[in-house]
């Protein structure tokens, strides 16, 4: 599992790149309507949810364990179709969308961070992407009536809380890749 994670770094790159800039955007432009956000979040999770895939089928042409990822690029998925077929969504439907998302995607997160535990040092960093996607989760649950704007800036900093983490990951995947580790499995 390590070599296959360590040779396709650049997806768990990509994710954690398009997570940011979902998160600045969101900063940037905090009046936007419901709409533009429906459609700028749909494009991260369907991107987000791609790049869960293509880790999913590396994992499985290395006939390691891929369900996680699949299940997690599903979710992805299917939260972005979601949002761009219905763009008429409330606010409300649209924040426990996202809520459920972040929670069921920080579980397959944290289940990948188990399962990688014993192949890499490190793991501890998508552990608590995980766990930073469950938290943002219940938070929207919780406080269902924070305003729009809040949801913004609190989806705003989550993306970019986990899509640093990510990097981290990323870059410690292509540093074992360029080293001698590669060769254990």
């Amino acid at each position: 599992m390590t070599g296959s994670l360590a040779r396709n770094w650049w997806a768990v790159a990509l994710r954690g790149a398009f997570a940011i800039l979902f998160g600045f955007l969101a900063f940037v432009w905090p009046g936007v309507t419901v709409g533009a956000l429906v459609i700028l979040y749909g494009a991260y999770a369907l991107a987000d949810g791609i790049f869960a895939l293509i880790s999913a089928f590396k994992a499985a042409e290395a006939h390691l364990r891929w369900w996680p990822f699949v299940w997690e690029g599903l979710f992805g998925i299917a939260a972005g179709v979601i949002a761009f077929v219905y763009p008429g969504i409330t606010a409300l439907v649209l924040l426990y969308i996202i809520a459920f998302w972040a929670i069921l995607t920080g579980i397959f997160e944290i289940s990948a961070a188990v399962r990688l535990r014993r192949e890499i040092t490190g793991e501890w960093a998508l552990g608590l992407a995980g766990l930073t996607s469950v938290v943002f989760g219940i938070l929207l649950v919780v406080f269902p009536g924070a305003g729009v704007l809040a949801v913004i800036w609190l989806l705003g900093a989550y993306a970019i809380a986990f899509g640093l983490l990510l990097l981290v990951v990323a870059f410690r995947l292509r540093a074992m890749g360029a080293g001698p580790a590669l060769g254990r499995a």
